[in-house]
């Protein structure tokens, strides 16, 4: 982690809502999913938050050997969006404690808030962390 990881660093990203992030496509397996509303998929939101989060810190870790992970997601999704409309995430970096960051999030669609809350992750070091996944993985085949 670099020196200029601190509280405070905020980041905006935006993202048109294509077809392929409604609800019907994120679990096709799902009878149930396929004939839900196409709108913007919570599932599909709480991965946007993920990506602005990731993007907001990457100038200021060691990527890509420095990455993080989401390890809790506290937020609402309080208004359907319809596919093409845009949907703008600013996400900022309000606690930092050693490897555990916090932030604070809201995603608007140009029309409502879509979504307020807050999302903590963790700085990994990626080689340490895929060679714990690998050992778990061979450990259960």
């Amino acid at each position: 982690m670099k020196e200029t990881l601190k509280a405070g660093i905020e980041h905006e990203l935006r993202f048109r809502v294509p077809d392929s992030k409604t609800v019907p496509a994120l679990y096709p397996e799902s009878s149930e999913f396929q004939v839900m509303p196409r709108v913007f998929a919570t599932g599909y939101m709480v991965g946007l938050i993920e990506w602005a989060c990731i993007q907001a810190i990457k100038p200021h870790i060691d990527w890509p050997h420095e990455q993080s992970v989401g390890t809790s997601i506290n937020v609402n999704h309080t208004a359907a969006t319809p596919p093409g409309l845009e949907i703008c995430a600013r996400v900022k970096l309000i606690e930092v404690d050693g490897k555990r960051l916090v932030f604070e999030t809201e995603l608007n669609d140009g029309v409502d808030i879509i979504s307020k809350g807050t999302h903590e992750r963790f700085i990994i070091y990626a080689e340490k962390f895929n060679s714990k996944v690998k050992e778990k993985a061979d450990a259960h085949t």
